[in-house]
């Protein structure tokens, strides 16, 4: 082992952390856009460790259940005038947005340390 494979493994953390915490806040941000489309799934993310960081596991859509509400003029309305809207909470994704860039600052700086 040499004195620089430290460098090269603290450089391969860092990198797959940005590139997951990037993938992050795509599927976050998609979640966002999509607050107000009736039928919409939020997605999930889940992340495994890898020989080289961290990596993504899967990406699942959520079973929680929809919002609904009574619009029977609604062209999506069902027979009892209830539009089923997404399950995206839209301060749980703004958390989990601001957690993302956090956490791939965090890599950035190890990744200018190195």
């Amino acid at each position: 082992m040499t004195s620089a494979d430290p460098i090269f493994a603290a450089l391969g953390a860092a990198s797959s952390g940005m590139r997951t915490q990037s993938f992050r806040l795509r599927v976050s941000s998609e979640n966002l856009s999509n607050v107000d489309t009736p039928g919409y799934q939020r997605k999930l993310l889940f992340f495994k460790q890898a020989a080289s960081g961290v990596e993504v596991d899967r990406l699942q859509l959520s079973r929680a259940s929809m919002r609904e509400f009574y619009q029977p003029e609604h062209p999506l309305a069902d027979t009892n005038g209830m539009v089923r809207m997404s399950n995206v909470d839209m301060m749980v994704e703004l958390a989990d947005a601001q957690e993302a860039r956090r956490s791939f600052d965090a890599n950035m700086q190890v990744y200018r340390q190195a």
